[in-house]
């Protein structure tokens, strides 16, 4: 999953960051609102978790301005903001969670898991495809009930699939929700991570639609 992390803490952010990357999310950072907006408007993001007192806007308007353009990208406000007053500011403003510092990572990782479950087939952490299991919570993936050791990114290409089944997604799409714009990605780097996929869990699981993409289908 494609993350944007808005935080001006450097510090803070790089904790989240390696927090995000090693939960298989690929994590992009800036550190202002305006960054933040272009940010949204160019890329495709999948979530963003932002913090509200940032040195050039205040994060509200950010989120404001982000809801006014109809974007509906899940938000979890992250700040140091705890009255009741701020809570209900974020939430209707359209924050869709609302986590105050200091807070604990695994907590922080569990509300990612619950917004990026709205919307997906993996509602409740996990989906049969055949035989196989895919948990997103734990990050496990069985076949026949046997554990099977996938790297990080070949987890999250597999949740990415699974998240939709059904639905094609081109080269390009999968490699928007697994890099960042830091990151040195190769032609044939998702055919690689399909390749492998394809090995360790059946070739039947992920189809290849010539000319489109890929798909992850329920039925085989």
């Amino acid at each position: 999953m494609r993350v944007l992390l808005v935080e001006d803490d450097r510090s803070l952010a790089s904790g989240i960051k390696t927090a995000l990357s090693r939960a298989s999310h690929a994590v992009d950072h800036v550190d202002t609102g305006a960054k933040a907006l272009r940010f949204a408007r160019d890329t495709s993001i999948d979530m963003l978790v932002l913090d509200l007192g940032l040195p050039d806007m205040d994060g509200i308007d950010v989120l404001r301005e982000l809801r006014a353009t109809g974007s509906t990208v899940p938000v979890l406000i992250l700040t140091a903001r705890d009255t009741l007053g701020d809570k209900l500011s974020g939430l209707d403003t359209g924050a869709d969670d609302y986590l105050t510092k200091p807070f604990a990572v695994e907590e922080l990782l569990a509300r990612i898991r619950v917004l990026s479950r709205r919307g997906s087939a993996l509602q409740d952490n996990a989906l049969n495809v055949g035989a196989v299991q895919i948990n997103a919570a734990r990050h496990e993936v069985c076949l026949h009930g046997q554990p099977v050791k996938l790297s990080r990114r070949e987890f999250a290409l597999l949740r990415a699939l699974a998240d939709r089944p059904g639905q094609v997604f081109s080269r390009e799409q999968l490699e928007e929700k697994l890099y960042t714009w830091d990151d040195d990605v190769s032609s044939n780097t998702i055919d690689v991570y399909i390749h492998n996929l394809r090995k360790k869990l059946g070739s039947g699981l992920i189809k290849n639609i010539r000319g489109v993409g890929y798909v992850l289908e329920l039925t085989e």
